[in-house]
């Protein structure tokens, strides 16, 4: 998986067609409903914090329950994400499309009448399950339909609409708690709201063209491509083959650098980024700025900015571009933390914003590399894989990260969360592919038939 050459990621010179006004209207809707499911994400897993110590009170949380709720999602997003991505593949996009954000909104609604502590684990680690599943379905599904000169751009904002839907539910609940005292369960259960939204929109999304013509339903899948897709990628999506849906194909010699690859990338942007931004008050305060929470806030900002900042790059300057220096700045970033972190509030508030910034760039491309280097007829397996993996890393780093303040110091644990950048990094510098102006099939193509 070297990187290929400047030659090969140029798209042929050819006259550039007009766009058709409603193939355009429909991919964008297609990346809204798709960017809603990540919303819905961040929303879930931004608000539990926030209402944690309320329903502790409440429902006399012992330590365990409270370490058991706060990852339930995590939990059930690792168990999903595999078995989304495998029945994505077997029997269809289209289906299990609507099927699990109907789960999540069962769940949402469920929330409200939350008695019990297994109560809430069992409805948080379905609603876990189902966005994990989201993943696996979507993020496919959009790179599938997308023209290539495109394909970046759309991928990348469904990061973006994570980290709005993380900051819109820890500055929302917030200001419940705060202002309206209200209940943690109107504030969890609101997202129903946004679920009910994207669902109601999500019904009558056609089936993936690509699909059906791994499956060997030619005529349906041209047929559905000559609708919705632009020329080149009707030319492209006629190229597809059928190929084995094995999950075991994402560790044959031809895909296991990709999986390998997306894997390892994708944990070592989120086990930072998860410990510091889930503990961002404790971390901050710990370094003397005086209101963490409203740091936190502002830190979440700053992420938005990175995303955006990368969706807007990225056909422009290519994949690795974004994927490689922004972790080695984070880590750069965190190196300072970790040495000086008694020193200045507004140095170690500085760096954080740095980081920050920085992983939301590197971050915004894991919506990227997983949606490309696949074949269609394994591409929400090894979503749904990557995404398993990705969240053991986060789940790791939200448990240990008050573990390490509180027995190695805070310098101590950001070196050790720089590490993970530098590791990041130089996997990254080895296998990262630049997939820029590359149709799907070119950008998915075995690593034995890439240079």
């Amino acid at each position: 998986m070297n990187p290929p050459t400047a030659k090969q990621t140029e798209p042929a010179m050819r006259p550039p067609a007009t766009p058709d006004p409603g193939k355009r209207r429909f991919l964008y809707k297609l990346s809204g409903v798709i960017a809603g499911g990540m919303f819905i994400d961040g929303f879930i897993l931004g608000g539990i914090g926030l209402v944690m110590p309320a329903l502790t009170a409440d429902l006399g949380l012992s330590f365990a329950w409270q370490g058991l709720i706060g990852a339930s999602a995590l939990i059930g997003i690792f168990l999903g994400g595999p078995l989304g991505g495998y029945l994505a593949d077997k029997i269809g996009r289209k289906p299990m499309f609507t099927i699990d954000l109907a789960i999540f909104l069962a769940g949402s609604a469920a929330q409200f009448f939350v008695a019990e502590a297994w109560q809430l684990f069992v409805i948080r680690l379905v609603m876990g399950m189902a966005i994990g599943a989201d993943y696996a379905i979507g993020w496919p599904l959009l790179a599938e339909f997308s023209p290539a000169r495109m394909r970046g751009k759309l991928l990348a904002f469904q990061e973006v609409a994570w980290y709005i839907g993380y900051l819109v539910s820890y500055a929302v609940g917030y200001y419940m708690s705060s202002v309206f005292t209200a209940d943690w369960r109107i504030i969890l259960g609101m997202s129903t709201v946004p679920s009910l939204i994207v669902f109601l929109l999500r019904l009558g999304t056609p089936e993936s063209p690509r699909w059906l013509m791994s499956k060997g339903r030619v005529q349906e899948g041209l047929a559905i491509a000559e609708k919705y897709m632009e020329e080149a990628e009707v030319l492209d999506v006629t190229n597809e083959v059928r190929g084995s849906t094995s999950v075991w194909r994402l560790f044959s010699p031809q895909y296991r650098k990709a999986t390998a690859f997306v894997c390892i990338y994708w944990v070592c942007n989120v086990t930072p980024y998860f410990a510091i931004a889930t503990f961002a008050p404790i971390v901050l305060e710990s370094t003397g700025i005086e209101d963490g929470l409203t740091g936190a806030l502002a830190l979440n900002g700053v992420v938005v900015a990175g995303a955006l900042t990368s969706m807007f790059l990225i056909e422009k300057v290519g994949r690795r571009k974004l994927a490689i220096p922004p972790m080695w700045i984070g880590a750069g970033a965190l190196i300072i933390i970790g040495l000086f972190a008694h020193v200045s509030p507004i140095i170690i508030l500085a760096c954080f914003i740095i980081f920050s910034f920085a992983n939301a760039v590197s971050t915004a491309l894991t919506g990227v590399y997983p949606g490309e280097v696949f074949p269609t007829e394994i591409r929400g397996a090894g979503v749904g894989f990557a995404t398993a993996v990705s969240r053991v890393g986060a789940a790791a780093g939200t448990f240990l990260l008050p573990l390490s303040i509180s027995g190695l110091g805070i310098g101590t644990t950001m070196l050790f969360a720089a590490g993970i950048c530098v590791i990041g990094a130089l996997v990254s510098q080895r296998l990262a592919p630049e997939t820029k102006g590359l149709s799907l099939n070119a950008a998915s193509a075995p690593a034995s038939a890439s240079v």
